[in-house]
């Protein structure tokens, strides 16, 4: 039968000690550096987030929110962080009808931006587990925002959005920048070492807070930013291809990995993952599993009910070998990092850290020089939504990280991926090819996806409208592609090694040897290990 994969596989490196991958090498050699001072994998996983928040802005950033799920050996669950912030006490949904928005406003307007919430995020993961003082954790991050670090090829790139946005000009010091040259963000640095200082009060109530408070006209207060925006929540967890995999309850859409994966554990999916059925079955899974998504995801949403076997057993049964089932769906790419890390002692860190969409808001504040996200679009206009914007809510996330164990509880896998609505779709993927197919992480990444896509989406109305769904795939794979439309799909090809399909990585334990990768559909991404 054809290979679908790539004709080399993307390697997977191997340690014993400890690794990190993250989309940026200066990243994950950050977080080793820090493994190899006396840190564990929560002071590694800050540390190389604190890099990318100065070095991938366009992605990600202090100016956005982060998730987190922590795999302690000997625990009987991982410890779960929701540092996603909420809307401001002036929140009025009247004013959107009054303004004549029929969906959340994108850019430039403080109602999509809610409280940041990565500093109390990152505050949090280091008083709970973390080893080392901050000043030696984000010691790099310090240094690459004074000093000046190589900006990405994608990041220059991303930068021409910002050529008429206020409060840039540190990327535009020679013109238009290019891949490789040196970015220095002295503003960005002082803010991390505040934090480093004076922790949360330096940062929420210090020149950010200010500054934020000033940028809302109203939407926040100064009281709104003393509540710490970070809470330890309980985990979600399914049983599916052997292993035990954990995820992000409500207000993360991390249900939908689970009960993705749980569906597709229902099906006969073929272990060779170059069979169309193999592409078919995960691909109706990930349909089936997000049919309701509008109607259910929300800060109150009861993950045990969304996972419970007699919701999703239908879902299951609904799917055929035969033909598709032609659920409405779509996607959006979102500007958002993924990272791992594990240490010595197999502690497990799986992380991800967002803007929503590339920049945010395409605000930045004047002082720090500090973007913000716009979170708040993934609220609903509608007054009769359960997700509906108003003062001191949650809005339904993206973030989805997840993190395997086996079934006596030992850590396996920490996988995750960026992508908007796709993040469940390429999770589940890869789980399939590390757990049904047998592959390893360089393997299992370099493959090429699927992704379902149909009108233009903003990340957060995938599942609004019904509509025919059209079955993107990476790469010209035209036997694949004839046998996928026999099943009734509409198939469209898109480039390979795309960005579009998402920044994954995956960190494997196998025995007493650690197998990762970072994703290699990104230029500086990179796996650092020792």
């Amino acid at each position: 039968m054809t290979n679908y994969g790539p004709s080399v596989p993307f390697a997977a490196r191997y340690a014993r000690n400890g690794m990190v991958c993250s989309i940026d090498h200066l990243a994950s050699s950050a977080g080793v550096s820090v493994l190899r001072k006396g840190g564990n994998a929560a002071d590694a996983a800050i540390a190389a987030s604190a890099v990318l928040a100065v070095t991938s802005q366009h992605m990600c950033g202090v100016g956005g929110d982060l998730w987190a799920l922590v795999h302690v050996p000997g625990e009987p669950q991982p410890f779960a962080l929701n540092a996603s912030g909420h809307s401001g006490s002036g929140a009025d949904l009247d004013s959107l009808s009054a303004d004549g928005f029929r969906e959340m406003p994108f850019h430039k307007d403080p109602r999509s931006v809610t409280i940041p919430g990565c500093v109390d995020g990152w505050l949090a993961l280091h008083q709970r587990f973390g080893r080392l003082p901050l000043d030696q954790i984000f010691a790099d991050a310090i240094d690459l925002a004074n000093q000046g670090f190589p900006l990405s090829a994608e990041c220059a790139q991303a930068t021409k959005l910002l050529e008429h946005i206020d409060n840039t000009d540190d990327y535009f010091v020679n013109g238009l920048p290019q891949p490789g040259e040196l970015i220095r963000r002295s503003s960005l640095g002082e803010a991390l070492e505040g934090v480093t200082r004076g922790g949360r009060e330096a940062f929420y109530e210090g020149a950010f807070g200010e500054e934020f408070v000033a940028f809302g006209a109203g939407e926040y207060t100064s009281e709104d930013l003393q509540n710490i925006q970070a809470d330890w929540v309980e985990p979600l967890a399914v049983e599916a291809f052997g292993q035990r995999i954990w995820s992000l309850p409500p207000n993360s859409q991390g249900y939908l990995c689970l009960s993705s994966a749980w569906i597709a554990n229902q099906l006969e999916i073929p272990a060779n993952s170059s069979d169309p059925l193999f592409w078919h079955l995960l691909a109706e899974a990930s349909l089936q599993a997000g049919f309701d998504r509008p109607d259910v995801l929300h800060q109150d949403a009861d993950g045990d009910w969304l996972l419970d076997p007699e919701r999703l057993q239908p879902r299951a049964s609904a799917i055929s070998p035969l033909h598709t089932s032609r659920l409405p769906a779509g996607v959006n790419d979102g500007d958002t990092i993924y990272l791992n890390a594990v240490d010595a002692d197999r502690m497990g860190v799986s992380l991800i850290q967002s803007n929503a969409s590339g920049w945010g808001a395409l605000v930045f504040l004047p002082k720090p020089r500090i973007s913000l996200h716009n979170r708040g679009i993934g609220f609903s206009p509608n007054p009769d939504s359960p997700a509906a914007y108003g003062p001191r809510k949650r809005p339904p996330h993206t973030l989805a990280p997840t993190l395997v164990e086996n079934l006596d509880g030992t850590l396996r896998s920490l996988v995750g991926t960026m992508g908007g609505d796709s993040q469940p779709q390429v999770v589940l993927q890869l789980l399939a090819r590390l757990f049904v197919s047998g592959e390893d992480p360089g393997q299992a990444l370099a493959a090429p996806r699927w992704r379902f896509a149909a009108s233009p989406s903003n990340g957060f109305n995938t599942w609004a409208e019904p509509r025919e769904v059209i079955l993107e795939i990476e790469g010209q794979h035209p036997s694949l592609i004839s046998n996928l439309e026999r099943l009734g799909h509409i198939v469209n090809s898109l480039p390979a090694n795309n960005s579009a399909f998402g920044h994954a990585h995956i960190i494997s334990v196998e025995g007493n040897v650690l197998s990762g990768a970072a994703e290699p559909r990104v230029t500086a991404s990179g796996t650092a290990s020792y």
